[in-house]
């Protein structure tokens, strides 16, 4: 049982993974990096405050990971996603202006 659930899982891995990979796969996954950094920016930028800290390099990972995610989706033509990514993509382009806009006081 538990083996064949594992020959399945595995099966499915390969199928996403390997036999479904091309370049808007990889863009795809190289947007998830830049989404996913992001976290790992506001993680340590607050342990190093010792309080929440949301810094630029977040807004920017987001506004990129974000645009790609779009992208990404608009390929797809996966309605939820480009929902989803097109709001967020507004968000973060007003963040990242709020920054600009205060460095510049």
């Amino acid at each position: 049982m538990l083996v064949d659930l594992l020959q399945i899982i595995g099966t499915y891995m390969q199928d996403v993974f390997v036999r479904n990979l091309d370049v808007w796969v990889v863009v795809g996954v190289v947007a998830q990096a830049f989404f996913t950094a992001r976290f790992a920016v506001q993680w340590i930028a607050s342990e190093r405050a010792g309080r929440s800290v949301i810094p630029t390099a977040f807004w920017l990972l987001s506004l990129a990971g974000g645009a790609m995610l779009l992208i990404y989706a608009l390929h797809r033509k996966d309605p939820v996603f480009v929902a989803g990514q097109t709001f967020g993509f507004f968000i973060y382009l007003r963040n990242v202006y709020f920054v600009i806009r205060e460095s510049r006081v």
